[in-house]
């Protein structure tokens, strides 16, 4: 598509680094959202309904009422490798292009996947808040003990580009024995690649000493965790999410760690979020991160850089770099 006529105009839905703006803006006719207002679904539609495009973020949802109320829209670029916020079977059927953010933040995601996990066999959240109070008095020989992570079981379910990353560190980095549960095996040269074996999903649970999780979320992937679930788990295991929330049911596993089911959990997503179950703030035996597990300036940047880069593409030559569906051919009005 040529863009000398008119610029095709774009909805920035969430506040994005300024140097990303203002190269968009060669492209396009831009309205953004610098001041990062958190629209609902009403102005959202009626910002989008003289719009071509949008770059959105995970907490903007593009569902099948805002495709109907905004027949213009033909992609949306959303900045995260996640994409539970777009209805696709319905931006499908509407023409929509829906492209996500992969590839650029999976090493940095499975650094602070291995973070987190360190820092919850370790209880460093817990004997920090402990030595903030003011309680540290004096040294004692079982004060704060973890669980060690080198030579330990590595237990993954969801075994994509961030879970082999995971799993390369720990069985590289720390000689962890690596078991996988995955809804397909990986063949045998990325499965020797990572060292990792690949276990159905109650022995993994019963077996690992850590467990992570890095599943997409999906309806099917809903409470992958659950009561059920943690009881399999042993009392010295920890979990570690790095998902999506959803993914763990968090009221049971606050009661988990409550009643030391198991032994501590990592979260950086939860359900509902921005919002937290409160029950996971009173735990003591927990660390909670606010969704920052792709939180580096460098890998920031080439998210936001990926998705303008899909926008301009698609409006230039009709291609996206990371499509996410093959939109059904729909006359769009104009």
């Amino acid at each position: 598509m040529s863009m000398s006529a008119a610029k095709p105009r774009i909805l920035v839905a969430r506040a994005i680094f300024p140097e990303v703006l203002d190269a968009l803006s060669q492209h396009f006719d831009v309205e953004s959202n610098q001041a990062d207002v958190d629209w609902g679904p009403e102005e959202l539609a009626q910002r989008l309904l003289d719009k071509d495009g949008a770059l959105t973020t995970g907490s903007v949802r593009i569902s099948a009422e805002l495709l109907a109320a905004c027949p213009r829209l033909r992609i949306c670029a959303n900045m995260a490798v996640g994409f539970n916020n777009f209805d696709v079977d319905a931006m499908t059927a509407a023409g929509v292009q829906g492209t996500n953010a992969p590839d650029v933040l999976t090493e940095t995601t499975a650094d602070f996947g291995f973070a987190l996990l360190m820092a919850t066999a370790r209880r460093v959240t817990e004997s920090e808040h402990y030595l903030r109070a003011g309680q540290w008095k004096r040294w004692r020989y079982d004060m704060f003990c973890g669980s060690d992570v080198h030579g330990a079981t590595l237990g993954i379910i969801g075994m994509g580009r961030i879970g082999q990353a995971i799993a390369r560190r720990g069985a590289l980095g720390f000689g962890m024995q690596v078991i996988y549960h995955n809804r397909s095996r990986l063949d045998a040269a990325t499965e020797a690649t990572c060292g990792a074996r690949y276990v159905d999903k109650e022995t993994l649970l019963r077996t690992a000493d850590h467990v992570v999780l890095v599943v997409p979320y999906s309806a099917a992937s809903h409470h992958t965790i659950g009561a059920a679930e943690l009881a399999l788990m042993q009392p010295t295991a920890t979990l570690v999410n790095i998902a999506r929330g959803g993914v763990v049911d968090d009221a049971a596993l606050a009661q988990a760690l409550r009643e030391r089911r198991i032994a501590a959990a990592g979260l950086d997503v939860f359900e509902g979020e921005p919002q937290v179950h409160p029950d996971l703030l009173t735990v003591p035996n927990v660390v909670l991160t606010p969704h920052i597990a792709s939180a580096t300036l460098r890998t920031r940047r080439a998210m936001a850089q990926l998705a303008a880069d899909n926008l301009v593409d698609f409006f230039a030559c009709g291609t996206v770099r990371t499509p996410i569906n093959t939109p059904r051919p729909v006359a769009r009005r104009a």
